[in-house]
C-alpha cells in the first residue's frame, strides 16, 4: 500500500489561497524557469524543482480532493490533473448532475471512505490529498503519511490555510528535503506517530 501524501503550494504564512480562492503569485514558481514540468508547454520551473517535483508526480495513483476544488475546477474538464490515474472527490452531494460516467473520478462521502478508495485504486503507488480542508480532516483522522509544501515567497495574510480547519496539535518530524527552486522552497516533513 502506498503513503498518504498531504500536498499543496503555500504562502510563507500558511495559506494556498486568498479568502476568494484567488491564489495570487502562488504558483509563480511553476513558471519561473527553464525546464518544462509536463508536456503543456506552461509549466517551466528550476532544475532543482524539475528533480524533485517530477518524479514525486510521476508516483501519485491517484488525487483525493474536495468538492469545492472540484468545482472550482470545473472538474478538470473530466481529465485527471497532470496525468494522474483517478481523482477521488470528497463529497456530501454525490456525483453532479449531468456529470459524464467516467471511471477516473470517484465520489465519496466522508475522508475516512475517500481515502479507502482512493488506496484501493492506487495499490503501492502515492496517494496524494489536496492541502485544505479535505488534507486537513485526513491529518486531523491519522491517515496522512508525510507532508509537503511548496513554500511561495507571498504573505496573504489571510485565507484559505494549508490545514484546512485543524484545531489540535500534530507532531511532524524534521524535514528531510528542503530544496530551494525559482521562487519556491520545496519542504517534506513525515508525520510523527
Amino acid at each position: 500500500m502506498g503513503k498518504l501524501v498531504m500536498y499543496a503550494s503555500v504562502s510563507v504564512d500558511g495559506f494556498i489561497a486568498a479568502e476568494n480562492d484567488d491564489p495570487g503569485p502562488l504558483f509563480e514558481w511553476l513558471s519561473s524557469g527553464d525546464v518544462p514540468l509536463d508536456d503543456s508547454g506552461f509549466l517551466k520551473v528550476s532544475q532543482k524543482s524539475y528533480d524533485y517535483i517530477r518524479p514525486y508526480w510521476d508516483q501519485i495513483g491517484v488525487t483525493i480532493a474536495g468538492r469545492h476544488v472540484f468545482d472550482m475546477t470545473e472538474g478538470w474538464d473530466g481529465t485527471p490533473p497532470s496525468g494522474i490515474d483517478h481523482v477521488v472527490v470528497v463529497t456530501h452531494q454525490g456525483r453532479p448532475e449531468g456529470w459524464e460516467a467516467k471511471a477516473q473520478f470517484h465520489f465519496v462521502d466522508g475522508i475516512e471512505a475517500a481515502v479507502a478508495k482512493a488506496r484501493e485504486l492506487a495499490g503501492d503507488r502515492i496517494v496524494e490529498v489536496a492541502a485544505g480542508d479535505v488534507g486537513g480532516q485526513a491529518l486531523a483522522a491519522g491517515l496522512v503519511d508525510e507532508v509537503r509544501m511548496d513554500v511561495a515567497p507571498i504573505v496573504f495574510g489571510s485565507g484559505k490555510r494549508y490545514f484546512g480547519s485543524v484545531d489540535a496539535q500534530h507532531l511532524l518530524e524534521d524535514p528531510d528535503v528542503v530544496i530551494q527552486g525559482n521562487r519556491v522552497l520545496h519542504l517534506r516533513y513525515r508525520v510523527r506517530r
